[in-house]
């Protein structure tokens, strides 16, 4: 039969030797694929590639209900929703707050099991999420690879990024379904909804008074 690369690490095999090789990085955190604009590593050159539309303003994935651009195809689907008003079968059984995919509620349900499995070694700091650990690990090294070209501004991540181009645009791509309110990010709406919906997923330890936003659960405990 044909000739067969099975890795070692995880058992996946290819039929190619050249994507084989390729895989091999994820297991050896090498980065060959350098951008010459901020220096960020990446194992593939598909990687590399994606990441040089940030800089170069390209959105090659456009809504063709409203004509919104995206330079990420999974950014395009999730503001998708907003036009189809897809379901979100995912229900978090403590407080019925709903979400599109399963990795998204796992993460949600940690607000309330205050489970941190993911420890910075240089602080010691928990998070509930690997992503959150690596955003956190920027705070040391000072890494701002994401830089706005309109001002100048660096962030940590695309993400951040990408909600600060709304300052300069004036966007507020995220819409409540609820009341129409629009909102610059997802993390904005995402707080409004608790209006909605009656979420307090942030509990003092002391005495148990629940609250809407960590700021103002952080305000509370200066009582005690």
């Amino acid at each position: 039969g044909a000739m067969s690369y099975n890795c070692h690490d995880c058992e996946k095999t290819f039929k190619r030797r050249s994507s084989f090789t390729q895989h091999q990085l994820i297991h050896t955190d090498e980065r060959p694929f350098r951008c010459q604009e901020c220096g960020k590593g990446f194992t593939h050159n598909f990687y590399l590639t994606r990441h040089q539309r940030m800089h170069r303003g390209e959105r090659p994935f456009r809504c063709l209900e409203c004509g919104k651009s995206y330079f990420r195809k999974y950014r395009l689907n999730r503001h998708q929703q907003i036009h189809t008003g897809e379901q979100k079968p995912y229900t978090c059984p403590q407080c019925q707050k709903s979400f599109s995919c399963s990795s998204n509620l796992r993460q949600h349900q940690q607000l309330h099991t205050g489970d941190r499995p993911y420890t910075c070694l240089e602080c010691g700091k928990c998070f509930a999420v690997k992503s959150s650990l690596n955003k956190h690990h920027q705070t040391h090294t000072g890494e701002r690879p994401y830089m706005c070209l309109e001002c100048g501004k660096s962030f940590r991540s695309s993400s951040a990024w990408m909600c600060h181009q709304h300052v300069h645009t004036g966007e507020k791509p995220y819409v409540c379904p609820k009341c129409r309110k629009k909102f610059t990010s997802s993390s904005s709406l995402n707080r409004h909804l608790r209006v909605h919906t009656g979420e307090h997923p942030y509990a003092c330890p002391d005495c148990g008074k629940s609250f809407v936003l960590n700021t103002w659960l952080i305000k509370h405990q200066r009582i005690h």
